[in-house]
């Protein structure tokens, strides 16, 4: 990938982590660690790979987006913002009365929002029969979903990999956002799903490795899944949960926590730090 392009978005995701951040700061709630991890994954799909026009966010021809692991909502409102969908104002209202931005996503409400999901295991159960859909009536869009590995614990998940490989779904993408924490603590410990290549590829899926944080291997990644036939893909992404932040960079203890005014600040210094170390 062009040098150039790797650094805008490298700046888009850092934008987004800070919306992020301020989104869960101004709710006093939220999910900030697992919304940071993604930041570089949602950055590629909607400024770079996904067939998609803000101003016509339910053009039938569209690629559609899944977040199963809804609770990291946070990412996904600073993402759509940043593209274009709605106002970044908006994100100080997560959480509030009568404000747009809900604790998970509503596709009823907020512009860009496929599908409302927040039960861990049942966004991927639709993006599915999303998938099923376009097959059924020759549609070329394709379906990208993004689970985190602690959701993957939840059985519906398999139900929904033995469906999409049943059905041959190849224009069914996943992303496993595979920080190795979740709210309890190290996923190895509270309920371990490894080996987790091993079990997507058991389930009948194409399943690719990859650092979650580097453009160059999530593109691909993309463009090998694209390519694949006959079976759905899983992208295994290895990530940092708190990416970016110093304080919260693999530490599960911002799995759902908010932070205060003091470290909101530090937040904001170091994620600005790295914008202008892009931008020098």
């Amino acid at each position: 990938m062009n040098p150039d392009v790797v650094k805008q978005l490298s700046i888009h995701a850092y934008q987004i982590r800070k919306g992020a951040v301020t989104a869960v700061f101004s709710a006093k709630s939220g999910h900030p660690g697992g919304s940071l991890s993604v930041a570089d994954i949602l950055t590629y799909l909607y400024f770079r790979e996904m067939n998609i026009d803000p101003q016509k966010p339910h053009m039938e021809e569209r690629d559609r987006f899944v977040l199963s692991k809804g609770h990291c909502a946070p990412a996904l409102y600073a993402t759509l913002a940043e593209r274009g969908y709605f106002s970044k104002d908006e994100l100080t209202g997560l959480r509030h009365y009568g404000r747009l931005l809900q604790g998970h996503p509503d596709m009823k409400t907020i512009p860009g929002v496929d599908m409302s999901t927040g039960s861990l295991g049942q966004g991927v159960s639709t993006a599915c029969g999303i998938a099923l859909s376009a097959k059924l009536r020759n549609k070329d869009y394709r379906v990208y979903s993004v689970l985190g590995d602690g959701e993957i614990e939840e059985g519906q998940v398999w139900e929904a990999a033995m469906f999409a490989a049943h059905y041959k779904l190849d224009n069914l993408c996943i992303f496993v956002d595979n920080n190795g924490l979740q709210i309890d603590g190290p996923i190895s410990t509270v309920c371990s799903p490894e080996p987790i290549p091993a079990k997507f590829n058991a389930f009948g899926f194409h399943v690719i490795e990859i650092n979650a944080h580097d453009y160059n291997e999530i593109e691909a990644a993309v463009e090998e899944a694209k390519r694949t036939k006959g079976q759905p893909t899983a992208i295994i992404a290895h990530s940092v949960k708190g990416k970016g932040v110093s304080f919260m960079e693999n530490n599960p203890a911002w799995h759902g926590a908010a932070p205060n005014a003091e470290q909101y600040e530090q937040a904001m210094k170091d994620l600005d730090a790295h914008l202008a170390e892009l931008e020098g």
